[in-house]
């Protein structure tokens, strides 16, 4: 744990967020997003998007552009269709986690096949350690990996432990905990900030009570979670 710089933790409530409501879409941006602007909110570190969509049924985001962004995609309920440029096609489905590095640029839609259901979703961007490179995609069926009541890696500089390999110093975990489950991670020299984002359930940290959409900010300080109740949460730890 680093100890030789002060401590700090501050907490984003889900209502705090900036939002936009289109109708067919349903966005909380934790950070400033398209009209959404927050000077006090404009990304962490490395990590410059979270926005959690919910997105109607036979809806979605048509083919568009992106260049010099690791974009990941983490589905919570329903199914998202990708297709681009690379000629990578594939539904993603609940609880499943997806890569896209777009690189020197890409073009790609991402459509809510469902007649009937609405997918809800986490899109996270992080901006890469350099600009340009070879597009990349990668997505896998994390349910079958997740570890209940530990912290599962998803994503990391190094592609360590069979994590998707991206354009910067950081990692990404999937943290599963049951009711009255505890769990710490320490920061360390290489990577001293972490962001948590809940996804659903009740955390306690430091005496305060996380809850879906709620988010905190810890620098050079333990992460020490209790869970409340059933809860899932992503860990971002960045250089």
């Amino acid at each position: 744990m680093k100890t030789d710089n002060p401590t700090k933790i501050s907490i984003l409530r889900a209502d705090e967020r900036g939002h936009a409501g289109h109708g067919w879409l349903d966005s909380w941006h934790t950070f400033s997003f398209a009209d959404y602007y927050d000077p006090a909110h404009m990304g962490y570190h490395s990590l410059r998007v979270i926005n959690e969509d919910t997105i109607a049924p036979g809806k979605g985001f048509g083919m568009h552009p992106h260049s010099s962004m690791e974009i990941f995609t983490y589905i919570i309920s329903g199914q998202l269709e990708h297709e681009d440029s690379m000629g990578n096609g594939r539904v993603i489905k609940a609880g499943e986690f997806q890569y896209m590095s777009a690189g020197e640029g890409v073009m790609h839609s991402e459509l809510n096949p469902s007649v009937s259901e609405p997918v809800h979703l986490l899109q996270i961007w992080i901006t890469p350690n350099q600009d340009g490179g070879s597009p990349r995609y990668a997505d896998m069926d994390t349910n079958a990996i997740k570890q209940n009541n530990a912290l599962t890696l998803f994503a990391s500089g190094d592609g360590k432990n069979g994590s998707f390999e991206m354009r910067q110093h950081a990692e990404i975990y999937f943290g599963q905990l049951e009711t009255g489950a505890t769990l710490t991670q320490d920061c360390n020299d290489q990577l001293p900030h972490m962001w948590l984002q809940m996804i659903k359930g009740e955390l306690e940290l430091d005496g305060n009570i996380l809850h879906a959409g709620d988010a905190v900010a810890l620098e050079n300080s333990q992460l020490a979670l209790q869970a409340k109740s059933d809860s899932e949460f992503l860990l971002f730890q960045l250089g």
